[in-house]
């Protein structure tokens, strides 16, 4: 039985709550950046945080990349808050660009860091693409400008921004996506994306499981039903963007079609802009539906292995 009343995902009281108020202490978040990507805390911080606002568990999925998990899973183990290991991934959709949460991902298979290694290469040049596109617009800014703003994390838009606005050609990061880096704006360059099947059949094969993430509008029942077909495992019904009426849809659907539910804030931080974040936990989602992630992932697991004896 769930700890919360299924009206959470069908009235008005739904709305996130985007105060950092603790929450209950068999509540998750299964969405969270730190800077191993583009998020305003280290890992370690990450999970501090997570502790102060009382959650249980968190996955941290930062984007095209897995670098920020280990120093996570030590500070968790020390707090007593457990940490998923997850990763958000870009891939191709009829509307151009979709985010999938993949989760129990391994530290250390080869294939799935070649793939990320690649990734992160992509964004290194899409990182020099976009800086010479706001050069030829008479913009002062250098690569190195974006680097310094990275730091050791995965490069990604953000990062274009923050430099923005260090070197005074935005006023805020908000001004910087609005002008220069948003889609169809002078900076914006397109990410080179592998499919959803390729993302999910690689996901799979490491013992994982793969969420749909921020649909929005874009969850309709003939979307989620041929990304089911592609592999998809579950759709992130409670997000910020999403009001009541998209959580409730997205609930339905997903009951209809099979599909596991998950849920979080994507935290990037206290300060992180633009987007419609919300506080670190503030989605309230329940313990139990890590767990069915967990059964969900046993049984593939078992699965995999069979299809690899059957073909031995």
């Amino acid at each position: 039985m769930e700890p919360f009343p299924a009206g959470l995902d069908r009235t008005r009281d739904g709305v996130q709550r985007l105060t950092a108020e603790p929450v209950s202490s068999r509540t998750v978040d299964l969405h969270l950046h730190s800077t191993a990507s583009d998020g305003e805390l280290a890992p370690e911080d990450v999970v501090a945080r997570a502790k102060a606002a009382g959650l249980s568990a968190i996955a941290l999925t930062d984007h095209d990349t897995l670098d920020g998990v280990p120093p996570a899973i030590t500070t968790g183990a020390e707090q007593g808050v457990r940490v998923i290991s997850g990763c958000e991934f870009s891939v191709s959709a009829t509307w151009g660009e979709m985010h999938v949460l993949g989760y129990f991902l391994p530290l250390d298979d080869p294939k799935l860091q070649v793939f990320l290694r690649e990734r992160q290469t992509d964004r290194l040049q899409r990182g020099r693409d976009m800086v010479a596109k706001l050069q030829g617009i008479g913009l002062t800014l250098q690569i190195d400008d974006v680097l310094v703003e990275a730091g050791t994390g995965v490069i990604g838009r953000p990062h274009v921004a923050r430099a923005l606005v260090r070197l005074g050609h935005a006023a805020n990061l908000n001004d910087a996506f609005d002008r220069y880096v948003g889609w169809a704006r002078p900076g914006y360059v397109a990410k080179r994306l592998p499919t959803l099947s390729e993302v999910a059949a690689l996901v799979h094969s490491v013992g994982g499981l793969v969420s749909a993430a921020h649909l929005k509008d874009r969850g309709t029942k003939t979307v989620l039903s041929g990304l089911k077909g592609q592999g998809l495992d579950a759709v992130e019904t409670r997000h910020p963007s999403h009001d009541p009426d998209t959580r409730a849809r997205l609930t339905d659907l997903a009951g209809e079609l099979g599909l596991l539910r998950t849920g979080g804030s994507d935290w990037h931080g206290d300060n992180a802009t633009p987007s419609p974040y919300a506080a670190l936990g503030s989605q309230a989602v329940p313990f139990e539906w890590l767990e069915r992630l967990e059964a969900a992932r046993d049984v593939e697991r078992i699965h995999h292995s069979s299809a690899e004896q059957a073909w031995a």
